[in-house]
């Protein structure tokens, strides 16, 4: 079997730490490097209800999209619950790695999956990287549907594509506008929300659009907006990873297996909904 700094080799040519912002928290969280690596498994968020599902599993890796200690820690005891993460984490022999923001960034990255997920052909980046040559990392993705669809029904196909949460997906603008073009972003997107209108979209999908930035786009120009749960938007991307790993650890003759952690953990828990007439 190969060993740990085997697999976060493999998986640092895939998504590349230096493609992460800078304010980002990327890479080797804790594990041996030298220990032995047979099962990894893929999941958005490093929550406990993740690492106990790892441990009853066998994971010796754990792969997450969102960091650990995003901002920095003096102490990892397990007085809090970040610190209880590690200690279970160290206890049963798992390793922790983060791709985050250099996932978001990757050709094929998060958005490309989230696009995949809603049955767009994605034709290039929403926000180009500059050091990116061929133009194809960078941040969002731009695509098109098959053919034009309602907005409500576009909003239908995003809830079907994406797994349930309790949030479910909202959309702003005239249900009945015709979409084709579509910019997508997984994850908190609202600070893409003028590149979305300078590309032409007719509507752009993403996670945590608030009031007012919400309320002014769609007042400035012709842009519908689809919203769903962060967590549901981010969460194709982990079947993605998991598949180029195991790809590539096919080709080393690497005996790896791989699994995507199907468990909610989006934080909202019931919707109420409201009657409600347009």
């Amino acid at each position: 079997m190969p060993k740990l700094s085997d697999v976060i080799a493999v998986l640092e040519e895939i998504y590349p730490p230096q493609w992460a912002e800078s304010w980002d928290a990327v890479g080797l969280v804790c594990g041996d490097p030298d220990a032995e690596v047979g099962r990894v498994l893929f999941a958005v968020d490093p929550v406990q209800a993740v690492v106990d599902e790892a441990v009853e599993w066998g994971a010796d890796l754990l792969v997450t999209h969102h960091p650990l200690y995003l901002r920095g820690t003096t102490t990892v005891a397990a007085t809090g619950f970040k610190g209880r993460v590690v200690h279970t984490l160290i206890k049963h022999d798992i390793a922790l790695h983060v791709a985050h923001t250099n996932a978001d960034h990757a050709d094929p990255g998060v958005s490309d999956a989230l696009a995949e997920a809603v049955g767009l052909k994605v034709t290039g980046p929403l926000v180009a990287d500059p050091t990116d040559p061929a133009g194809r990392r960078g941040s969002g993705r731009i695509g098109e549907l098959p053919q034009p669809m309602t907005l409500s029904a576009f909003a239908a196909r995003v809830a079907a594509g994406l797994p349930a949460t309790a949030a479910g997906v909202r959309a702003a603008g005239d249900p009945e506008q015709q979409v084709r073009r579509v910019a997508v972003c997984g994850g908190s997107g609202d600070s893409f929300l003028a590149e979305a209108r300078k590309a032409g979209v007719d509507a752009y999908l993403t996670a945590d659009l608030r009031h007012h930035p919400a309320s002014e786009a769609t007042e400035a120009a012709p842009v519908a907006l689809v919203d769903a749960a962060h967590w549901a938007t981010e969460w194709p991307w982990l079947t993605l990873a998991a598949r180029e790993l195991t790809g590539r650890a096919t080709d080393r003759g690497w005996p790896l297996e791989t699994r995507v952690s199907t468990r909610v953990t989006d934080p909202w828990t019931a919707h109420a909904p409201m009657p409600y007439t347009p």
